[in-house]
């Protein structure tokens, strides 16, 4: 029997209709045939870096190699160009300046490998690589908000195959981003408390829906679950900005993010998807807000019921989707694939 549920986060009512689909267990995709380890004309493979723009940052790795590296965007949404974005105003019409910042960070040398495969020590530098980048970015005073993202797949709107992230930094605060914060807002003035806070506890004492603990971080897929395998990874020390993340929490982090994209690879067949840090922009205070990462598997797509109520259809318990990825078979071996 279907349900609706409440997401205490953004306030928007889902849907479960499990008599919609199949059972979770029933979707595993085909897994996809493993890249070459290196493609001559890929800009990101390791000798071609001059196929790039302007390198601002890297980690060096083993043999002279890099093992990160972050460029500007040749293709940038935003660019850097203004030395102060312009506000206009007329009437009704309220324009900014396309000023921003547009960056990639190219994840590995390899051409083939996967996030759910990598080293955790691997993992660790790149989010180091993250938290380096979004504070170079935090730090400069015209910029109000900063986007860390990864999209896999040509489902989540990837353009090119070697594994790499992005990170755009705008001068305004999205709605959503602002309406986010209200909610919480509203939470801490009427109980005292982090929403997130309280649910993290919560989903941890009840323990049906989580898919991985350690001692810095949670990951679990949220009551009121939009799609299915919808997953939210969260710092259990509360913190407003992912550029807080200490160094020790950067190697629960990597830990945490290895063992749920493997019961994603492993699961569902190595499926498309998106995954984002949702950190809070410069005007939040610290009490305010609560980062956190989501993943979000393009294992199904919003219909015209879901566009034109704003409720989603999520066709499957939250509760079942975490368990089957709770037995996921995970080999030991760590490799490209």
């Amino acid at each position: 029997m279907s349900e609706l549920r409440l997401n205490v986060v953004t306030k928007e009512w889902v849907i479960i209709a499990p008599e919609r689909a199949s059972r979770p267990y029933e979707h595993n995709g085909t897994k996809k045939e493993p890249p070459p380890q290196f493609v001559s004309t890929c800009p990101f493979c390791p000798g071609n870096e001059a196929m790039t723009t302007a390198e601002v940052f890297r980690t060096d790795g083993k043999n002279g190699q890099w093992a990160t590296r972050a460029v500007t965007n040749k293709f940038p949404v935003l660019s850097n160009g203004t030395a102060e974005p312009e506000h206009r105003h007329e009437g009704l019409m309220h324009t900014v300046d396309g000023f921003g910042i547009h960056e990639v960070i190219v994840e590995t040398p390899r051409h083939d490998q996967a996030t759910a495969r990598m080293p955790v020590s691997h993992l660790r530098t790149i989010i180091e690589a993250y938290r380096n980048r979004y504070n170079a970015c935090r730090s400069d005073p015209r910029i109000a908000h900063v986007v860390l993202f990864k999209n896999h797949g040509t489902g989540a709107g990837t353009s090119l195959i070697h594994p790499h992230s992005q990170l755009i930094a705008t001068p305004v605060i999205s709605y959503q981003v602002r309406d986010r914060i209200r909610t919480m807002e509203d939470h801490l003035a009427l109980y005292g408390e982090c929403v997130l806070c309280r649910m993290i506890c919560e989903e941890i004492s009840q323990a049906a829906r989580i898919l991985y603990l350690n001692s810095s971080f949670v990951a679990l897929i949220p009551y009121a679950a939009v799609s299915r395998f919808h997953i939210w990874l969260f710092p259990l020390r509360h913190m407003a900005r992912f550029g807080d993340i200490s160094d020790d929490e950067i190697v629960d982090m990597a830990d945490a993010l290895r063992a749920v994209m493997a019961q994603l690879y492993y699961g569902l067949g190595n499926p498309d998807f998106n995954y984002l840090i949702r950190s809070a922009p410069r005007t939040c205070t610290e009490e305010e807000f609560h980062w956190y990462l989501s993943i979000v598997p393009r294992i199904g797509q919003a219909a015209g019921f879901e566009l034109g109520s704003g409720i989603y259809v999520n066709p499957s318990y939250p509760e079942e989707s975490a368990e089957f990825l709770r037995s996921v078979s995970i080999p030991d071996d760590e490799g490209p694939g």
